[in-house]
């Protein structure tokens, strides 16, 4: 039997900022008593879940965890937020962007930083092309950050901006007045 991964969990991380870092993005961050199951968690043990607009952790959940969570939770289109239990969906660029995400978020967290989450993703065994998740980031993750700053989650500066992905823009077609076809 193996030792798990050291990483930073839950129980050691400032919990109300985490919380109001969540509540930004509209969702409530709700603690699970040690030993139960975590409810909306995708692969189960540890694993944070998410059902609605609740992400759901233990003191025993890593952080990384959470904070992939939640960047799925932003990143994903309201369609599929209104119906969320379990599983996220979504294509491999939007995973990418979850990644990416969850980096520029653990920097917003009192004694996170991305440096240390860089080094928990690679010791949980996040896997990218280049190897290790910082080289990823540094150097391979263009089109995360580019479908990011399209979706309007992060800024110019790679600032998250705050807001969760927004529904398509749909093109409306109005009619003139006095007219029953909409103009071409």
């Amino acid at each position: 039997m193996t030792a798990a991964p050291a990483v930073l969990l839950l129980n050691a991380t400032d919990r109300v900022a985490l919380a109001l870092l969540l509540a930004r993005y509209g969702m409530q961050l709700t603690l699970v008593a040690p030993g139960e199951g975590i409810p909306g968690s995708y692969w189960g043990h540890s694993e944070a879940g998410l059902k609605a607009d609740r992400l759901y952790a233990r003191l025993d959940t890593p952080v990384h965890s959470v904070l992939h969570e939640a960047s799925h939770y932003v990143c994903m289109t309201p369609e599929r937020r209104a119906g969320l239990d379990r599983d996220a969906g979504g294509d491999d660029l939007e995973e990418s962007a979850v990644c990416y995400l969850q980096l520029l978020l653990a920097d917003q967290l009192p004694g996170i930083g991305r440096a240390r989450l860089l080094s928990d993703m690679d010791a949980w065994g996040y896997s990218f092309r280049l190897g290790s998740t910082r080289t990823w980031f540094e150097g391979d993750a263009a089109d995360a950050r580019q479908w990011l700053r399209d979706h309007g989650v992060i800024d110019d500066e790679d600032r998250p901006t705050g807001a969760v992905r927004p529904a398509p823009h749909r093109r409306q077609c109005l009619a003139l007045p006095g007219s029953s076809r909409p103009p071409r």
